[in-house]
């Protein structure tokens, strides 16, 4: 059974209607990343921050999982292979598309945490810092997210798993944002094979052995196909 280590990006659910990272002017939907996107942040103006969050939930509950990650579930229930997917996206797009064996190293929408007490628990679809949490009671909700100069979940796990592979292939990742971005040289060193599906070559792109460019929805699906024959 050959073991596949697949990192997913914003590119994949851009074809859902989810808009990728950040735009060209640095800003998150409008908003600074140090505003939105980390503990000062949060810190600062919680209010802001949960506002932020109950939009991105909404858009992310209102969309629909697409061809590439319709094409990573089938991948997954071939018994041919088995299929790890670690994504940088907060979104359940993969789950919804069918996949069962998803890693969210930065946490997800989904979900909430209590930062007083670690407590998590599923989110509900707005969120209010003055919420209690259900485990200490204490009003410290905030969204089970990753912020920038938080460590991502799971990494030992992740490596691991790297360590073991057969393949990894990197989907829709701009290759900016570590520790995502050193995956491919860390299964290099481990001496995995690598592919690139992304829109355009990412910042790391001369570093995997093969690299497939353009749209999610066609690329993915097509080298899905190739594998199941």
């Amino acid at each position: 059974m050959a073991k596949i280590v697949i990192l997913t990006g914003a590119g994949i659910s851009a074809e859902s209607g989810i808009r990728t990272f950040r735009a060209s002017d640095g800003l998150w939907e409008e908003h600074r990343i140090e505003d939105v996107a980390t503990p000062e942040g949060w810190m600062r103006d919680p209010a802001l921050v949960q506002r932020f969050y109950n939009m991105r939930r909404k858009a992310a509950a209102e969309a629909t999982p697409n061809a590439a990650h319709r094409a990573l579930a089938e991948l997954e229930a071939d018994r041919r292979h088995s299929v790890l997917v670690v994504t940088q996206n907060v979104d359940d797009l993969h789950e919804r598309g069918g996949s069962r064996n998803v890693i969210h190293m930065h946490g997800t929408l989904t979900g909430s945490l209590c930062h007083a007490c670690g407590h998590r628990w599923p989110a509900p679809p707005e969120m209010r810092p003055q919420d209690p949490c259900p485990a200490c009671s204490r009003p410290a909700t905030r969204p089970d997210i990753v912020w920038f100069g938080e460590m991502p979940y799971r990494m030992e796990e992740i490596w691991t798993a790297l360590r073991d592979a057969d393949l990894f292939v990197s989907i829709g990742t701009s290759g900016n944002v570590y520790p995502a971005a050193g995956f491919v040289a860390d299964a290099m060193h481990a001496g995995v094979p690598t592919l690139e599906l992304n829109l355009e070559p990412s910042a790391g792109t001369r570093m995997f052995d093969e690299a497939r460019h353009g749209p999610a929805t066609e690329v993915v699906p097509a080298w899905v196909r190739e594998l199941l024959g």
